[in-house]
């Protein structure tokens, strides 16, 4: 008999959509069931993921997306990360008395990408009408949509800051002066205005393409950029540096910008190709771990045993230092290198028996390592810190002297990202991971109903890093979605939430499923783990040293194990580990088959299949 599953892995004919909210699943499912493609299905899922989860996404916000149309050798990725302010330098972030970028406020603000990508995936992919993918976001922004636990709790932890200081956020999240209940509608007219205007607008060319090209030029060149500019400009924004500043952002920066097309990094694994973005996301780091890990006895261990743990964190802990000392937007970042099996080689014999504690960056001839200056020195920044991607503190306003915001008991991270994967009947596969926008960490530009994107805090200001802030480029995102291609064609697409645990949760289940065969959804349920070994992509920039987090449900003896290894084990909930949203594909007797599951850990992420 099969273990209990909290779900079966969903399986059909027809098409699939899994998301990190059921809204959005079924929206997306909606545009499938109307004739259109995995692609148009995954942008109307993606319009009601900002709605529906404004704590983890919004229009202000980012997505990178990796788009496999049917037949095609190896995915697209459509990049939606927008670059920092031309006017953004290290030396006018040190004229304002700032030496590390905060994680709240418009100081980090990025061009906000996520609109501009959506709309070229549906431009160049899909098959729908502007006005049939936005339709089912205003729906919900105008009528309400009744909001999860986590949204009220969170927004009663910015309700002392949205009532003295972002009061435009107050307009939109405190209606009538409280904080929602859980269940309650929540409405945003100001965003169902925006989208019935950029429709109306757009209604008027002639063509489809034309349509949709008429509401990337309101959003980049038309009234969204010179609000969002004038916003930026004058208004100055209480940030957790402690004091007030205006954003360096402006429409000049908005002008123009249109997503990159790129071609996404690879690597084989296991029988089966993984297809990642580029070293602007953290993507290749996957790719690294896995090639470490092939070297092992990874694929003969337990799935949930100690060992597999062992191994698994300690190929994490290597990929994720290279990560912090090599990748970011510079076209100097020695990938090919990183990814060689000499180099894997290299990197597996430094795993041992016992848990490393030190962060170990690879060496590359002829190019020395940067990393840091103070990791791992005890050294660092001046803690002006941030809400991550996002923590939710107690009370914003309530931080220690240095302006920390505190995080809640247990010190973990409380949502942060979305992530939406589609599959339909023609073999065209989608995944995204969006992001940012959150209203947690930037206040509602009036007019708008949304919050700017703060993922520039993840640039630093030392100079000489791939990931040091220069004018234009991209922040060195964690977003990083994944496709897997079986024998020559696609398999499998998927992604979660969860910053710098992305990479380990995927890793995780790719070992699960394609080493054991283990189903879709009882890979995503099986318990899971990540450490925090690294430099933490998130203000306060953490690193913890030898930790790992493992759910409750890991048995105790195993967790004895890898205390014994020197791993600094933390026990958290049961159900605390992992978000991830997987669809697939197969053939069947020549007839495809869609597969399909959904994390369900916080009750809200659910796959649609028929």
């Amino acid at each position: 008999m099969s273990e209990f599953t909290t779900r079966p892995e969903l399986r059909g004919t027809f098409g699939a959509v899994s998301s990190t909210h059921w809204l959005a699943s079924s929206a997306g499912m909606a545009l499938l069931e109307a004739g259109h493609t995995a692609f148009d299905a995954a942008v109307a899922a993606g319009f009601v993921l900002q709605v529906v989860e404004p704590h983890l996404n919004g229009p202000g916000g980012e997505v990178p997306i990796m788009v496999t149309p049917a037949g095609a050798d190896e995915p697209v990725v459509i990049c939606g990360q927008g670059g920092s302010p031309r006017r953004a330098t290290p030396e006018a972030m040190r004229a304002l008395g700032i030496d590390a970028i905060p994680g709240t406020g418009l100081l980090p603000a990025c061009v906000p990408g996520a609109f501009g990508a959506w709309l070229t995936l549906l431009r160049d992919y899909g098959t729908a009408e502007l006005d049939e993918v936005l339709a089912p976001a205003i729906h919900y922004a105008e009528l309400g949509h009744p909001i999860v636990p986590r949204i009220a709790r969170t927004i009663e932890t910015m309700r002392d800051l949205f009532t003295t200081r972002w009061h435009s956020s107050a307009e939109v999240y405190l209606p009538g002066g409280s904080a929602p209940e859980a269940g309650r509608l929540l409405r945003n007219p100001q965003i169902a205005a925006l989208y019935r205007e950029i429709v109306r607008v757009a209604g008027t060319a002639e063509t489809r393409e034309q349509r949709i090209e008429a509401a990337l030029g309101y959003w980049y060149e038309g009234p969204v950029a010179e609000r969002i500019g004038a916003f930026c400009a004058n208004e100055a924004v209480w940030d957790v540096s402690g004091r007030h500043h205006r954003g360096f952002l402006d429409a000049d920066d908005l002008a123009g910008w249109r997503p990159a097309i790129e071609r996404p990094v690879s690597a084989s694994f296991a029988g089966h190709v993984i297809h990642k973005c580029g070293p602007w996301s953290q993507g290749p780091a996957l790719l690294q771990a896995l090639q470490i890990l092939e070297g092992t006895d990874v694929a003969s261990c337990e799935p949930a045993g100690e060992r597999v743990v062992h191994l698994a964190v300690e190929a994490s802990k290597l990929a994720l230092a290279d990560r912090d000392a090599w990748y970011g937007d510079d076209p100097h970042v020695p990938l090919e290198e990183l990814l060689d099996a000499d180099y894997a080689e290299r990197r597996r014999a430094l795993i041992g028996e016992s848990a490393s504690l030190e962060l170990r960056p690879g060496g590359l001839p002829d190019r020395p390592t940067r990393f840091p200056s103070w990791a791992g020195s005890g050294s660092r920044p001046s803690p002006q810190a941030g809400i991550g991607e996002p923590t939710a503190p107690r009370s914003p306003l309530a931080a220690d002297p240095a302006g920390e915001p505190r995080l809640d008991a247990s010190g973990t991270q409380r949502g942060d990202t979305c992530q939406v994967s589609a599959v339909d009947r023609f073999g065209n596969m989608v995944t995204a991971t969006p992001s940012g926008g959150w209203f947690q960490s930037s206040p509602v530009i009036p007019g708008l109903g949304f919050s700017l994107t703060t993922r520039g805090q993840m640039f630093w200001l030392e100079p000489g890093l791939a990931s040091s802030l220069r004018p234009g480029t991209r922040p060195r995102t964690t977003l990083t979605p994944t496709t897997v291609f079986r024998d020559g064609t696609p398999y499998l697409a998927l992604g979660t939430p969860g910053g710098d645990q992305q990479e380990q949760w995927q890793l995780l289940f790719l070992l699960r499923h394609l080493h054991h065969g283990i189903d879709l959804q009882a890979a995503i349920d099986m318990p899971a783990f990540h450490t925090d070994h690294l430099v933490s992509s998130f203000w306060p920039r953490e690193v913890a040293l030898g930790s790992v987090t493992v759910e409750g449900r890991f048995a105790p003896d195993a967790i004895d194990a890898l205390r014994r290894r020197g791993h600094e084990i933390t026990i958290a909930d049961p159900w605390s580990e992992g978000r991830l949203s997987v669809v697939g594909r197969r053939l069947d007797g020549g007839t495809q088959v869609v597969m399909a599951a959904a994390n369900p850990r916080g009750m809200q992420g659910y796959a649609v299949a028929r």
